[in-house]
């Protein structure tokens, strides 16, 4: 995401590490780093996990925007190498990947030549600069702008959040789930007994969450039993959060935070500014920032594996922003994704 008027973030609850929160329905976040966001885990989801025949792992990487950055390819690079080394059972990315056209048919290649299960969510730049839907349908090998695929016995369904005919839409992208969308993971939902994950690129709760969230957090509360994770990229932030017994997990962008005109600056050499103009809206992180999550039956967890990096130039406290109610320096604005460990009980 590279523009913010968005709501303030539902609620989380902070945690150090081993600390818990147990809730009525005996779940819990439990950190694996120093620092960790935790969150009630529905036990009903427990039972569908652990209908996995074995551990399923999917690596994820979020919000590249190889044409706001100079090094995109890099770190495309970085997430596939370590990739390689995992071989996990899926690679997919959150949006605001690469324009789909010719100039970036290296990087789409690439990313689509490192598994067979290759999966793409549809970002709100993605159709920046007079690009379609169909084309990142065609051009990145969807089998549509939402679908669901499957994933040994994991069922991710996959939406597009760039609807239009939102009734609250106050301008700038359209940040929206529609009647068809709603209809059909409704019915995705009532038919599978899980496990389902699912996945969009602007989130479905906390900050910058879709206009229409309330009735699709919902809707997800009523198959809570069903739905093991709710996972998003778009914020640029690291993030956790349970609604209705479902947990919701934030993926911080490969590449940067979004901190627009008013506090442009340079982090790289003049050269690099001068070839990639939007760079000096952005404080960038020095090293690509992914993620594998890893579905284990016989343990009864989740795992999100965490990644560190740090700030290319100043950071956005250092210049002083402060215009993203609800978000803490240092916490959800962080060059990082923090290791966690979802334990079902």
């Amino acid at each position: 995401m590279m523009t913010s008027n968005q709501p303030a973030p539902l609620n989380t609850h902070a945690a150090k590490r081993n600390s818990s929160v147990r809730s009525t329905r005996r779940g819990f976040f439990q950190t694996a780093s120093v620092a960790a966001t935790a969150a009630a885990f529905p036990a009903l989801s427990s039972a569908s996990v652990r209908q996995l025949e074995k551990p399923i792992t999917i690596g994820l990487i979020a919000d590249l925007h190889h044409d706001v950055m100079h090094d995109g390819e890099t770190r495309v690079d970085a997430f596939l190498q370590e990739m390689a080394e995992t071989r996990p059972d899926a690679i997919m990315q959150l949006g605001d990947f690469a324009y789909p056209n010719a100039k970036n048919k290296a990087v789409t290649d690439k990313f689509n030549a490192a598994h067979d299960a290759a999966l793409h969510v549809i970002g709100n730049h993605d159709t920046d600069s007079g690009h379609t839907k169909q084309q990142c349908v065609d051009i990145w090998g969807m089998s549509g702008r939402y679908y669901r695929h499957d994933v040994g016995g994991l069922r991710l369904l996959v939406l597009d959040g760039n609807d239009k005919g939102s009734p609250d839409h106050k301008g700038g992208y359209p940040s929206y789930i529609g009647k068809e969308q709603v209809e059909w993971l409704g019915e995705q939902l009532a038919e599978r007994n899980g496990p389902i994950v699912v996945v969009s690129h602007q989130p479905l709760a906390g900050y910058a969450a879709v206009d229409n969230a309330k009735p699709l957090q919902e809707l997800l509360g009523r198959h809570a039993e069903k739905v093991a994770l709710v996972i998003n990229g778009h914020t640029h932030i690291d993030a956790t959060m349970n609604i209705a017994g479902v947990p919701y997990l934030h993926v911080n962008s490969a590449s940067y935070k979004w901190v627009g005109g008013s506090h442009k600056h340079e982090s790289y050499s003049k050269e690099i500014h001068a070839r990639y103009r939007s760079v000096q809206y952005t404080c960038p992180y020095r090293d690509s920032l992914f993620t594998t999550l890893t579905f284990d039956p016989k343990a009864g967890t989740i795992s999100v594996k965490g990644k560190m990096s740090e700030w290319v130039g100043p950071s956005p406290k250092k210049l002083g922003i402060n215009r993203w109610p609800g978000l803490t320096h240092g916490k959800e604005i962080t060059p990082q994704i923090r290791a966690r460990q979802i334990e079902l009980m």
